[in-house]
């Protein structure tokens, strides 16, 4: 087999340096945007806002992985999940890292002038996160928390593109993110937690120790009492109601993983994928009008 050219290799390095070829972190970002660009709207969001935040959210999260390999290259040789990223292994130099990070930054900001001023600025402050994110695992056991903050930036940014306001509705909703963040981000540091100590990484994992699971539980609980009481206020349709109970059983199911090995945490964390899924299916046939029947073709 012929081996690829250097041309090639250099191209596979940084798409794994943007993790193209890990698309969880998208999605996670991706469906509590959906969730505030649909309530919101009531149901009906523009395409134009939708492609809008759909390309944003990529770009951001590439550039914010690009930024947190930089700063965590010599962390991340330490890891045996994360001694092979192309910074870690030397297959790109930090300066190249640093102008890609320019790169999609100015590719998103790009997007800005396509939006209203009271989302430009809250998009400044999604920006000034993702950048000291990295920092936190540095100086505290709550990166976790800070990551729930920097994952659910793009609800408010939402409701400000869609309403031109960020009410009440949206801190809710990003509350109960942040929560889902920490929880699954939790179990993420679980697959890592040995290597952690060992290298000094701080993560709510190795501060919640023994009761890492409860925790978790504590934190899903908390997420899908909020849903509960956004469905009430919004006055939701049955798909909502059973997409809510849905996630709540693959929330229980997540914690039989959790009591695994390291593989098993890592599965329950790509796992949320799903959970944020169904949550944003229930929000669509929730809000449409005829419930389910209006979104999915012959269910009337």
């Amino acid at each position: 087999m012929q081996a690829p050219s250097p041309l090639r290799q250099r191209l596979r390095a940084y798409a794994g340096l943007m993790r193209v070829d890990r698309p969880i972190g998208t999605l996670l970002l991706l469906w509590p945007t959906y969730w505030g660009l649909w309530l919101a709207a009531k149901g009906t969001p523009s395409l134009r806002l939708f492609l809008i935040f759909t390309v944003g959210t990529w770009l951001t999260r590439s550039a914010g992985c690009v930024i947190n390999d930089y700063f965590d290259r010599d962390f991340d040789r330490q890891v045996a999940r994360t001694c092979k990223r192309p910074l870690a292994a030397g297959l790109i130099t930090p300066q190249e890292a640093l102008r890609l990070f320019v790169v999609l930054c100015l590719l998103a900001a790009a997007l800005l002038p396509l939006l209203n001023w009271l989302t430009i600025w809250l998009s400044a402050g999604a920006v000034l996160i993702t950048i000291t994110y990295p920092l936190f695992k540095r100086f505290t056991h709550l990166p976790q928390a800070y990551l729930g903050i920097a994952f659910s930036f793009g609800i408010p940014m939402a409701f400000a593109a869609t309403l031109n306001q960020v009410p009440t509705l949206a801190w809710w909703l990003m509350l109960a993110n942040a929560c889902w963040v920490v929880a699954y981000d939790t179990a993420y540091a679980m697959a890592d937690r040995p290597d952690d100590i060992q290298a000094g990484i701080k993560s709510t994992a190795i501060l919640f120790g023994r009761f890492d699971r409860h925790i978790i539980a504590g934190l899903q609980a908390v997420m899908l009492i909020v849903f509960i009481g956004i469905g009430v206020a919004q006055a939701m349709h049955w798909p909502y109601w059973i997409a809510l109970a849905g996630a709540a059983g693959l929330a229980a199911y997540e914690q039989t993983l959790l009591g695994g090995d390291r593989d098993q945490a890592f599965r329950a964390f790509l796992h949320n994928n799903w959970i944020g899924l169904l949550l944003f299916w229930g929000i669509v046939a929730g809000l449409a009008p005829g419930g389910v029947s209006a979104v999915l073709p012959g269910a009337a």
